[in-house]
Formats: C-alpha cells, structure tokens, sequence
C-alpha cells in the first residue's frame, strides 16, 4: 500500500542527487579555426628526363657489351656487337650478286647499242633491236635488286653493331654476353642529356586537394645533409592498382655535384590548407549519427553533445571540417565521464 508513495518519493530524489554533484574536473580548449601548412614526406628514386632503351632491331647472339653501368658514352660509341656470321655472309653474296646484275647490264647495254648500229645499216630487224632493248630494261631491273639486296646486307651488317645515339650515360646495363636477344628487346637504358627526375609513387588521396602543387625540397637518402629543390611536372593520368599510387615526377632543378641515377631520395612538400579546428584526439566521442565532442555551455557548464565532420586523423589529434564553431568550449579530456547535462569545470582554472 505504501511502496507507490515510497517509489515517488525516490524518483524525486535522482534530481537532488544529480544536482547535488559537484562540478567534474575536466580538461576544457577554446575551438579557433587556424590556417595550416601540411607537409609530406615521400621516398623516391633520381631518374634521367631523357631515357633511351637501346636495342639491336634483329636478334641474336651477343658476343660483347663493351660499357658498364654507370659509364658515359659520347655518339657513335659502340655499347654491344652480336654474332655477325650470317650477316657478313650475305653480304659477301650481295656483293657478288650486284656485280653479276653490272655485268649483265653492261652487256644488255652493248647489245642494244649493237642492234641500233645494224639496224641503221639494216642488217638486222626491227624486232631484234626492240627485243635487245627489253633486255637492257631487264637487266637495269635486275641490278637495281642487286643493288636494294647489298643495301639491305649492309644496313643488317652494320645493325649487329650497337651505338649511342648521342652523348648519354648508360643507367642500365640489361644483358651479358652469350644471350640470345629478340629484336628490339632492351640490351641496355641510356640516360640522355643532363636532366634529372626524381620519381615518387604517391597515394592517390594526397592529390585529391585543389591548392597550388608546391616546390618539393629534396634530400639524398645515403646523405642527408644535401639538400636542393625541385618542382613537379608531370603526374600520371593512371592509378596504380595494386598499390593505389600515383606516378609524379619531379623535375630537379639545381643538382648536386655528385648526383647519381638510381638513388634514393626523400621529397617532402608543404602546402597551406583553409583554417579549420584542430582538437585532441581523446576529445572525440560519438552518437549514433557519427563523430562528436562534448561543448560546453559558457553560462551553465553543462555539457551537450555535438556531431561534427572530421576531415582527418593525424598523430595526437583531429582535424574537424565542419560542426564546430570558432570559439566553442570543448572538452578536450574526461569525455568518457559526461553524459547530457552535467557539470564540468575546467582542470586547472578558466578555459
């Protein structure tokens, strides 16, 4: 009979209880949206801004690669030979052919001189002439194809023999002596002229900002201590699938003494992004519409939850992009402790 009144009675004490509480210590910032500069660091590798892949455009056999690694070569420097058997045969058999077509052609030629002597003093016919003339024609047909075939034997002769298309360094050396080489496969990579690439595979998602593309400070991985700048001038159209990168290069422009192809050098480039808040990570908190803080009321002290859009994560704290007004109290640490309404003060003093 009585528990109803008892029941009321300690339904109307939660309240007293609640606000009977002192205020809980807690760590309390001011939100003020600041400008940043984001840097990122990136490992890469110094390339050629010219590269050349030197082939023979026939296969076969190497016989000698005559440069190493690392070599610079001046133009028409000889990098590789290949078997040429075959082809100093067939060019012996060109030459002997071309000069049988020569023969024949000058004999066509003083047969048709011939019959057009007789055939003025007709002593012959006008059939046999016209027929020493279409021999002459046949003649010239066959040393012109002599002469393409010798041409031809030549040129093949002289593609056994690998050159540098003009001053270079050689990056790449590709294939030793005894392999067999298709046609047109790489025997070696030539870094052309004296410009100079770093190449970096960057995460797609840091392109996906609409600021300046920045200068990029570059420094040798094996020697940290130099330093010089580039600037980025090319970025692929094309996401790497398996990786999710982006190739960028980077073009160099003041080089170091000393500055070799192939080594590993670190970029980082600094960009300034819009103002935005920056909280503690330990003040986010979430409800079942997503992320948010705990704000507090500057006249009561009371918390309330408040949702906001997080831009990213970095290392020890949040960076929100919307939901968060500048100058907003925000508790910062003990979040785990509030619920709707209750009491804070800050740790230490006054936000």
């Amino acid at each position: 009979m009585f528990r109803p009144v008892i029941l009321v009675y300690a339904l109307a004490a939660i309240p007293a209880a609640v606000a009977a509480e002192p205020p809980l210590a807690v760590e309390i910032v001011t939100a003020r949206a600041e400008g940043q500069i984001v840097s990122h660091s990136l490992t890469g590798e110094i390339r050629a801004h010219d590269s050349l892949s030197a082939a023979f455009p026939a296969g076969g056999r190497l016989v000698e690669v005559t440069v190493e690694a690392g070599a610079r070569v001046k133009q028409g420097a000889v990098l590789a030979r290949m078997d040429s058997v075959q082809q100093e045969q067939a060019l012996r058999a060109a030459e002997a052919g071309l000069q049988t077509a020569a023969a024949d052609h000058r004999q066509a030629a003083e047969n048709l001189d011939r019959q057009d002597a007789l055939l003025e003093r007709g002593a012959t016919t006008r059939i046999a002439r016209d027929g020493a003339e279409d021999a002459l024609r046949v003649a010239e047909g066959a040393l012109a194809e002599a002469q393409a075939t010798l041409d031809r034997a030549r040129k093949a002769l002289d593609d056994s023999v690998l050159t540098a298309p003009e001053d270079a360094t050689v990056t790449q050396r590709l294939a030793e002596p005894g392999q067999i080489v298709g046609a047109a496969q790489p025997v070696m990579e030539l870094a052309l002229g004296a410009g100079i690439d770093a190449i970096f595979d960057v995460p797609e998602v840091l392109l996906t900002g609409t600021g300046d593309i920045p200068a990029v400070t570059l420094n040798l991985i094996e020697r940290p201590e130099i330093s010089f700048t580039g600037r980025i001038e090319e970025v692929s159209p094309v996401v790497d699938a398996a990786k999710g990168t982006v190739s960028v290069k980077v073009h160099v422009s003041d080089p170091p003494e000393g500055l070799t192809f192939g080594e590993a050098v670190r970029g980082t480039a600094a960009q300034s992004e819009p103002a935005r808040v920056s909280l503690p990570y330990t003040a986010i908190s979430a409800t079942a519409a997503g992320p948010a803080v705990w704000q507090v009321d500057p006249a009561t002290m009371a918390v309330s939850t408040l949702p906001i859009a997080i831009d990213r994560y970095e290392t020890g704290r949040i960076v929100v992009a919307a939901g968060i007004a500048d100058g907003a109290l925000i508790v910062a640490r003990g979040a785990q402790l509030l619920y709707p309404g209750r009491i804070v003060r800050a740790a230490g003093g006054a936000p």
